[in-house]
């Protein structure tokens, strides 16, 4: 009963999401990884003592030994190689933005729907027990009727030439912060909300280096999210949930193994509370074994990133943008 990953390209964000993780996890076994170049695959095999070394991601693929895929590549090729792993017989962890756009999402959700396998985005935060406990929260009516909500993930990348700029492989603030944001927005509303208008900075004519959002909820209460990877918002990442008897405050809700502060308000009384410093990525690879060995339905779905890609996509059209587009 051991999960056996291979690795979809030698990605700066594989050892901290997937590598540690797994030695930490005696269910998961990290045994190949794909990249173009050999000698990239192979250096970065040897840095983090895994066994399988492929040249080229179809190889990998092909290999009957591994059971599921890491998809860490960037975002215009996720849907591509999540169906191909598909089509091979893999089950998928993707990272996030699950895929370009909404159809993409679509198309993704119908092929995993109709196949035995799991495809799960990797939003690791869902997992940890502070996402978890705002959910509670939300759901047990302590904070009276919502009224408003707020999400932020803002961070520094002045390095324009970086992928995550680039509209040819599905980059933007909105698509790499954002959709944290979005998701967030998604958890501690409740609901999936709808959006009123948008406002972006761009790096370039077609991708936005920052976003703002209003949103609203269908049961009334409204939203606002906001990301940057280049703006005077130089480092925010928090989310607040205010109702008509309270409101959460959280600081660092994406790694609050790292530093989180989690206060609740309610009725005239102030409380905080305190989290693990077990990583998110290991709860999250955690709930990756478990759907796949065990059949334990993820909380990150393919169905539930449909949802997500939605949000975007309306966002992008309230700005006045084009909508991310596969490679």
């Amino acid at each position: 009963m051991t999960l056996r990953i291979g690795i979809l390209g030698a990605a700066r964000i594989a050892p901290a999401a997937l590598i540690k993780p797994a030695a930490a996890l005696p269910s998961v076994s990290v045994t190949a990884v794909a990249a173009r170049s050999h000698d990239r695959a192979q250096a970065f095999a040897t840095r983090h003592n895994i066994p399988g070394v492929f040249t080229g991601y179809e190889e990998l693929l092909a290999d009957p030994e591994i059971d599921a895929v890491y998809n860490p590549l960037p975002n215009g090729l996720h849907g591509h190689w999540t169906r191909a792993a598909l089509s091979a017989g893999k089950h998928v962890l993707c990272e996030k933005p699950f895929t370009a756009n909404a159809d993409e999402a679509r198309e993704i959700a119908d092929l995993a729907a109709a196949s035995d396998r799991v495809v799960m985005e990797a939003f690791h935060y869902r997992y940890h027990p502070l996402a978890l406990r705002v959910e509670e929260i939300v759901a047990s009516g302590e904070l009276g009727t919502l009224q408003h909500v707020e999400t932020a993930v803002c961070f520094p990348l002045p390095k324009f030439s970086d992928i995550r700029y680039d509209y040819d492989l599905a980059g933007g603030a909105t698509m790499d912060a954002g959709c944290y944001a979005v998701h967030m927005a998604r958890l501690f509303g409740g609901e999936t909300p709808s959006v009123v208008s948008a406002t972006a900075k761009l790096q370039s004519p077609s991708v936005d280096r920052a976003m703002t959002a209003e949103l609203a909820y269908p049961s009334g209460h409204t939203g606002r999210l906001t990301c940057s990877m280049w703006s005077s918002s130089v480092l925010k990442i928090s989310a607040s949930v205010t109702g008509s008897r309270g409101s959460i405050r959280v600081l660092n809700p994406l790694m609050p193994q790292m530093y989180h502060r989690f206060t609740v308000r309610t009725d005239g009384t102030r409380r905080t509370e305190k989290f693990p410093r077990r990583p998110t990525y290991e709860y999250q690879l955690a709930a990756f074994a478990e759907a796949t060995l065990k059949e334990t339905p993820p909380k990150t779905s393919a169905a539930d990133a449909i949802k997500t890609m939605t949000v975007i996509d309306e966002i992008y059209r309230a700005a006045g943008l084009p909508l991310r587009k596969p490679t």
